[in-house]
């Protein structure tokens, strides 16, 4: 699935000790192929990317990442561990542990997404630009919810509910959640999915450690990412590099938010949010790989 990357386990924090793994695409930091992060969403791993990473090794030493939680990552015990901002700080350790210390560029989906926009306010000078993926702003989608945002995202309100009532529903029957709740998103069902990284993801939700990281990556954005999403604002600190956002047609950005108008709220001025929606549900990196693919090659230039 993914001939030719590297393996690697980097220790991003001592206490607790915090562990990332990934892959990473052949050739050295010194590599004149520009360096490429890629970030996964809920609830699955890097191997979101099968379809996407294995065509972009021409054009760029593409990472891609567990994130804290998820995965063959490190599922550290508390909500403050889930801050974006933590996790930004993971992504920026491992790039330098690679010898990527100066910019890059990232893709990111879902909650990978959310990781990637605190990773560009708070290390404005490390990302070139950035492409997100089906996702608003995590404020915004918070302070806008209306029944239909509700309905369709009714995991962001049990996720964050007091543990462990949605940990101990979820594991009572890890296979039916994610085939219900993956091929519920998608208006093709879980047809979509490779069969492999399909199981893969099942795998991981039968791991009570990672079901209670998932479930504290949404109670810290219900909380600790909301309080540094308005001192943020409120600092006029907003992401400074160019911002491309794709997102499902056939998916809720599409009924009931502008998403463009809403990433430009949070870039600076005179930086241009440019977006569209793609024939696709929300898992676009596996559902269209191939707009994925296109829009990297003419945006990361």
């Amino acid at each position: 699935m993914f001939s030719g990357f590297e393996s690697f386990t980097v220790t991003t924090q001592h206490d607790p000790v915090v562990s990332i793994y990934g892959l990473k695409s052949g050739g050295a930091a010194s590599s004149p192929r520009p360096p490429l992060l890629l970030l996964h969403g809920f609830p699955q791993t890097h191997r979101i990317w099968h379809r996407v990473a294995p065509q972009l090794t021409d054009n760029y030493t593409v990472v891609m990442l567990d994130l804290r939680g998820y995965g063959a990552s490190s599922k550290p015990g508390d909500v403050a561990a889930y801050a974006k901002s933590a996790m930004a700080r993971d992504c920026v350790a491992v790039m330098d542990f690679l010898g990527f210390s100066s910019s890059f560029f990232v893709c990111a989906h879902d909650r990978g997404a959310r990781v990637a926009h605190k990773l560009c306010v708070d290390y404005p000078e490390r990302v070139q630009r950035a492409m997100f993926l089906d996702i608003c702003p995590t404020l915004a989608m918070y302070t806008k919810t209306d029944l239909a945002f509700a309905e369709a995202y009714f995991h962001w309100f049990f996720l964050i509910q007091k543990p462990p009532l949605p940990e101990t529903l979820i594991s009572a029957s890890p296979r039916r959640f994610a085939e219900m709740f993956m091929g519920g998103r998608q208006h093709q069902g879980l047809g979509i999915f490779d069969k492999d990284c399909f199981e893969s993801y099942v795998k991981v939700l039968e791991d009570p450690a990672a079901v209670r990281a998932m479930c504290h990556d949404y109670r810290a954005s219900a909380s600790l990412d909301l309080d540094e999403a308005r001192l943020d604002l409120s600092s006029r600190r907003k992401i400074r590099c160019p911002l491309l956002v794709l997102w499902g047609k056939h998916g809720v950005l599409e009924r009931c938010f502008d998403t463009v108008g809403e990433w430009q709220a949070v870039t600076e001025d005179a930086v241009r949010v440019r977006g569209q929606s793609v024939d696709s549900g929300h898992y676009i990196p596996e559902q269209a790989p191939h707009n994925v693919i296109s829009n990297v090659l003419e945006f990361f230039v």
